[in-house]
């Protein structure tokens, strides 16, 4: 790029004294990490300092803290350019960084994706969390991370931001969309996929709560039974969930199997909960 391959050489006063200025002026309240001069950052980060002023100025960093006229950048700010190489490496331009870098920063953060662990009952949940840089995230979802997928997996919940990293809220989920995108399905395909699966799978979680609220817990007045009931339901409702999926997918790979023996195309249905064939009649048989 030619932005990078400008100015090879910090000016004079941007190098002047690096041995000392390496640490804030005042000793009597040191940081708590590492902080850097401009010059000691750019060297450090394997870039110029015209470089360096170029992100900054296309706030592709953060700005840094000042003391006096003196600016101190700190290992977030290393971070954050090691990540931006990293990026551009990947192919990524420095418009299309800007843009998930913003959608990164503005993200859900780990304690509202995971939530907060209830005092009364493990969670059903069985998942994993995965922590991932942004140039791991890169290398699972070649040439698919783009701000909108980015965008996307944040609202839905499958991403949030922990500093300057994502965290994957499930090892088992990870591992299948990156299966699915390896296999040729774009990752705006897998993830429009998820959120239907999400809108049936909280859909089931009603009729189960539904259940367990009117017939196994009417009142928390014995919290012990209370929660041997709902514990005990646990591995019923996720039988019942899995066995109905499978049967459910017999179904239609065999009435899509039918259709192309039969010279037919297969066709996608519209979304939505398969209905039983007998609630559909001919309007020539009805009453």
């Amino acid at each position: 790029m030619a932005d990078q391959a400008a100015a090879q050489t910090p000016s004079n006063a941007e190098t002047r004294g690096n041995a000392a200025d390496t640490s804030p002026a005042s000793s009597e309240n040191p940081p708590k990490e590492r902080e850097f001069r401009m010059a000691d950052l750019a060297r450090e980060a394997g870039i110029t300092v015209r470089t360096l002023r170029f992100y900054r100025e296309r706030k592709l960093i953060p700005p840094p803290r000042r003391e006096g006229r003196i600016a101190w950048y700190n290992e977030h700010h290393l971070a954050r350019l090691r990540t931006i190489a990293a990026l551009l490496e990947r192919g990524h331009t420095l418009g299309g960084i800007a843009e998930l870098l913003s959608a990164f920063e503005t993200g859900r953060d780990v304690g509202e994706l995971l939530g907060l662990p209830s005092p009364l009952l493990t969670p059903w949940s069985e998942e994993t969390p995965v922590r991932l840089t942004p140039e791991e995230l890169a290398d699972h979802f070649s040439g698919e991370v783009t701000p909108a997928n980015l965008t996307a997996s944040l609202a839905l919940g499958y991403l949030a931001v922990d500093g300057d990293e994502f965290v994957h809220i499930s090892r088992r989920l990870l591992d299948v969309s990156t299966s699915l995108i390896a296999q040729g399905v774009p990752l705006a395909a897998v993830l429009e996929a998820g959120g239907r699966v999400r809108a049936h799978a909280d859909a089931l979680a009603d009729i189960f709560t539904t259940l367990i609220r009117t017939h196994l817990v009417p009142t928390l007045q014995d919290l012990p039974q209370a929660t041997e009931s709902v514990e005990n339901l646990r591995p019923l409702a996720k039988g019942v969930v899995e066995a109905e999926l499978s049967m459910a997918m017999d179904r239609r790979i065999r009435t899509e199997l039918e259709n192309l023996l039969n010279g037919g195309a297969a066709t996608p249905r519209p979304p939505g909960p398969e209905r039983p064939a007998h609630h559909e009649r001919p309007a020539s048989q009805e009453d």
